[in-house]
C-alpha cells in the first residue's frame, strides 16, 4: 500500500483559549500538537491512508505529549526520535476575530534540527509512495542535511516529493536567506503547494499565473496556489483551474494549508498515483481536487488547533 513520510518539526501550538487580537494581551493558552510535516501526516492518516512522520522532539514531557498526540491521530511515530541534546520546540499562536494568526517561536535549541542524516533509515522509500516536506527545518542545522539525503532517496526510487514552503520568517535571520533556500528545494518536488503571499514573496512577480510559470524547473509537474478565503488554483504547464473556497465560520486557520495539501496527497494516495500518472490525473480532476481540498481545509478551521481539527474520512468523504 501506498504510504506518506514527512519529514521536519513537530512541535507544541499553544493557541489562546480564548479569542485575541494579540499575544501581549493573551492571559490562558491551550496546547495543541503541532507542525506542518506532522499536521500534513495526521491528514493523510485522518482520510484514512498510511503516514509515517520523521523527526525528533525533546526527552520531555512536551515530547511525550507530541508524539502520544500524533499517534492517537493514526500516524506512525517508528521515525520520530527523542534526545536530551535539544528542547521541543514550541509556538505561540495568536487569534484575531477573524481567526488568523501571529506567531512566537521557542526553537533556540530545537531538537529537531538536531535530527542527523545518520538516523534515516536506510531504503524507506518505494515509488509508490510520497515525500512531504516543508521549509521551516531547511535552516542550516543537520536536519536539513537529513531532508536533502531523504529527497535524493526518493530521486532514486521513483517516490513522489511534495514540498510546501509553509514560510515563517521569524525564524530565519535573513529574509532573502529563505527565499533562496526555498528556490533552491523547489525544483526537487512533483508537487509545490504556496499561498499566493509566498508565490509573490518568491518571484517578486505581481501577475499570478507569470509568476507560478516562472516556477516550473526540474521535477514539477503540478503547483497549488491558495488564496484563503477565495480559494484555491491548481497550475500544470498546460492549464489552470480554480474553485472557490467552501464557506465556513472560521474561528481557528491554524493548521489550514497543511490541512488542503494532506488532503490532496490523501486522494493522491488512495489513487496510488505515480510520477509517470501525476500530471495527466492533476488536469484529468483538478476541479474535484480542489473541491474537495477546500471543502476539507474549511472544516478544520470550524475548531481550535491543528491536529485535532481535522475531520476523518466519515466527516468528509472523498468526492471521487
Amino acid at each position: 500500500m501506498s504510504k506518506l513520510y514527512t519529514i521536519g518539526e513537530l512541535l507544541i501550538d499553544f493557541t489562546p483559549t480564548k479569542q485575541s487580537g494579540s499575544l501581549a494581551s493573551v492571559e490562558h493558552f491551550t496546547k495543541h500538537a503541532g507542525g506542518a510535516p506532522a499536521n500534513v501526516a495526521a491528514v493523510c492518516a485522518k482520510l484514512g491512508q498510511q503516514a509515517a512522520l520523521l523527526s525528533q522532539v525533546g526527552q520531555d514531557a512536551f515530547g511525550d505529549f507530541l508524539i502520544e498526540n500524533v499517534k492517537r491521530a493514526g500516524v506512525e511515530t517508528t521515525y520520530i526520535a527523542q534526545t536530551i541534546e535539544g528542547d521541543t520546540s514550541l509556538a505561540f499562536v495568536s487569534l484575531t476575530d477573524k481567526g488568523d494568526r501571529d506567531f512566537l517561536f521557542y526553537r533556540r535549541h530545537a531538537a529537531d534540527l538536531l535530527y542527523r542524516q545518520e538516523q534515516l533509515p536506510s531504503n524507506l522509500l518505494t515509488a509508490h509512495d510520497i515525500l512531504h516536506f516543508c521549509s521551516v527545518n531547511l535552516v542550516a542545522s543537520p536536519m536539513k542535511q537529513t531532508h536533502v539525503a531523504l529527497i535524493e532517496q526518493a530521486h532514486r526510487t521513483g517516490c513522489l516529493v511534495s514540498f510546501d514552503p509553509n514560510i515563517r520568517l521569524a525564524l530565519w535571520h535573513d529574509a532573502e536567506a529563505c527565499r533562496k533556500t526555498v528556490v533552491e528545494f523547489l525544483p526537487k518536488a512533483h508537487i509545490v503547494k504556496l499561498s499566493i503571499e509566498e508565490l509573490l514573496f518568491l518571484t517578486h512577480v505581481e501577475d499570478e499565473q507569470q509568476a507560478v510559470h516562472a516556477l516550473f524547473h526540474g521535477k514539477i509537474q503540478v503547483i497549488f496556489v491558495t488564496h484563503g478565503a477565495e480559494g484555491a488554483t491548481l497550475y500544470t504547464k498546460r492549464q489552470n483551474v480554480k474553485v472557490a473556497a467552501t464557506l465556513v465560520n472560521a474561528i481557528d486557520t491554524t493548521g489550514a494549508g497543511d490541512a488542503f495539501i494532506g488532503a490532496v496527497l490523501a486522494i493522491l494516495l488512495d489513487k496510488h498515483i505515480t510520477v509517470a500518472t501525476l500530471q495527466a490525473f492533476c488536469e484529468q480532476f483538478a476541479t474535484t481536487l480542489l473541491t474537495f481540498a477546500n471543502r476539507y481545509a474549511a472544516t478544520s478551521t470550524e475548531k481550535h488547533g491543528a491536529i485535532a481539527s481535522y475531520p476523518t474520512k466519515h466527516e468528509v468523504p472523498f468526492t471521487f
